[in-house]
């Protein structure tokens, strides 16, 4: 019989990922997002972390659901803006999920900064939950640095101004494909299998 896994997003591209990890590393699961379930209101994100951002998620829909879940929270660390947007990533420009609008106050901030000091990161943490009570909770980086152009096409967020370390394309320029294999939250998932697993009694 397979266990019910909830993803606590609406994202189909997230989803997505997390089926794929999980297919073979822990059969028997079924991933289903919030699309699959009874709507109920989301948690605002009040944590001052990532890691504690995922947890409250995570826990929300636990609570709400009665499946265990897994949830994860993300963003842009800058390192000439003493690690900001980071948790305010989403509405750094003060309208939540304005991507274009966030983009363009950031590359604004940045405007005077060399190249050499427009260092930055992309961070994830990943939850998971279980309605017995277990939690675990994993975070993974992804180092880059900030551009001054947007390029690309692929991808949302601050993803056409991220070029990773190693790179010349930015993160909108890789595939889907190449993007899960290097990325934070590709990163974060699959250090979160196993972990998975075990909470699920199938390790």
């Amino acid at each position: 019989m397979s266990t019910r896994l909830l993803l606590a997003t609406r994202n189909p591209g997230k989803l997505a990922e997390l089926q794929r990890l999980l297919r073979s590393a822990v059969p028997g699961v079924e991933v289903v997002g919030l699309r699959d379930v009874a709507e109920y209101p989301e948690a605002p994100e009040t944590g001052a972390t990532f890691a504690e951002n995922a947890l409250l998620k995570a826990r929300e829909a636990v609570r709400r659901t009665g499946l265990p879940a897994v949830a994860d929270d993300s963003g842009l660390t800058v390192d000439a803006l003493n690690g900001m947007p980071g948790v305010l990533s989403a509405r750094w420009s003060g309208r939540h999920g304005d991507d274009r609008a966030n983009t363009a106050l950031l590359l604004g901030q940045l405007a005077d900064v060399p190249d050499e000091r427009r260092g930055a990161a992309f961070v994830c943490a990943a939850a998971v939950v279980t309605p017995d009570g277990g939690e675990r909770v994993v975070e993974r980086s992804w180092r880059g640095r900030v551009v001054s152009e947007e390029r690309g096409a692929n991808g949302f967020g601050y993803d056409p101004v991220f070029v990773p370390e190693g790179l010349e394309l930015t993160s909108a320029e890789l595939s889907p494909e190449e993007k899960d294999a290097r990325s934070h939250r590709g990163q974060a998932f699959a250090a979160l299998v196993p972990l998975v697993g075990e909470l699920l009694g199938r390790s």
